[in-house]
């Protein structure tokens, strides 16, 4: 019932306006679990998840990593922004970067923030309430002047933040949850899907159906075939043969890596990225500053 209130009201607030343009994504945050800076990860970057999707004139921005700070730098600029906000989940290398992105503080902006993964009474606005709060940050989120709203719904939902946008979800298997999105526009399509963890042999329905054709895929790759079987199950994360995999099941375009292991170096990567594109060709490791149209 929530969710249909917050989609009635998204359809009347963006009513008559057009998004339309180019459809882009950038990446200003690409690494998983913890900020790892320093001369090994400089050329694909240290900062953790953060992107952006333009939609002709509309502003998308998927996660809040720390990448999420520069994205901001840039964006002051721009103001007055209007944008809106998904979250995959809620945990802190996906949201730290909230309190350090300036547009937050200009009072001409105005921020739509959703969540998929929650329930049992949680929402978002109460976890980042106490995430942001002593003796863990010294101020609330009310230091915030732009216009903020909270939008909760559940995984699986379909979504319609602005004319011409529709973007699907799905739930995915991550410790305390998680949330896939598909974003639509002009024909195009760019999926997100981190974090989440597959089952060995059993490809998972729900991102198979999400990532269906899709022209772009971004894919939680942190660790390879041999890395999760030794060490890393149940950790919630995949691996980039799982993703290439499931975008060849799903007949999805273009595989992006992402949400790259804090133990990954440049040089790491650059040995994964030959074996993708040999797996996959065409299929790219996600860096900061790599733009993609789909």
């Amino acid at each position: 019932m929530q969710a249909a209130r917050v989609r009635a009201k998204v359809s009347a607030v963006s009513a008559g306006k057009t998004a339309g343009g180019d459809f882009l994504v950038r990446f200003w945050g690409v690494r998983g679990s913890i900020a790892t800076p320093g001369a090994a990860t400089a050329r694909y970057g240290g900062n953790t998840s953060s992107i952006e999707v333009r939609c002709g004139t509309r502003l998308i921005l998927l996660d809040a990593g720390t990448g999420m700070r520069y994205l901001g730098n840039r964006l002051v600029a721009e103001a007055p922004v209007e944008a809106d906000i998904f979250f995959t989940h809620t945990h802190f290398d996906h949201v730290c970067g909230l309190p350090f992105f300036k547009p937050f503080f200009q009072p001409q902006n105005a921020f739509r923030l959703w969540a998929g993964h929650l329930g049992a009474g949680m929402t978002l606005q109460r976890v980042l309430r106490e995430f942001m709060a002593a003796p863990l940050f010294p101020v609330p989120p009310e230091v915030f002047k732009a216009n903020m709203e909270y939008r909760d719904f559940s995984g699986g939902e379909t979504l319609a933040p602005a004319a011409g946008i529709v973007v699907r979800t799905a739930a995915l298997n991550h410790p305390d949850g998680a949330t896939g999105y598909r974003i639509e526009f002009a024909g195009k399509s760019i999926c997100y899907v981190t974090d989440t963890e597959h089952l060995p042999g059993i490809p998972d329905r729900g991102v198979l159906a999400l990532i269906a054709g899709a022209d772009i895929v971004i894919y939680d790759c942190t660790y390879t075939d041999e890395e999760y079987a030794k060490s890393y199950v149940g950790w919630g994360h995949s691996t980039w043969q799982e993703a290439v995999r499931l975008c060849k099941s799903a007949g999805a375009k273009k595989l992006v890596v992402f949400h790259h292991d804090p133990d990954h170096d440049d040089e790491r990567l650059d040995g994964i990225a030959r074996e993708v594109e040999a797996a996959m060709p065409g299929a790219v490791l996600a860096r900061e500053g790599l733009v993609l149209t789909p």
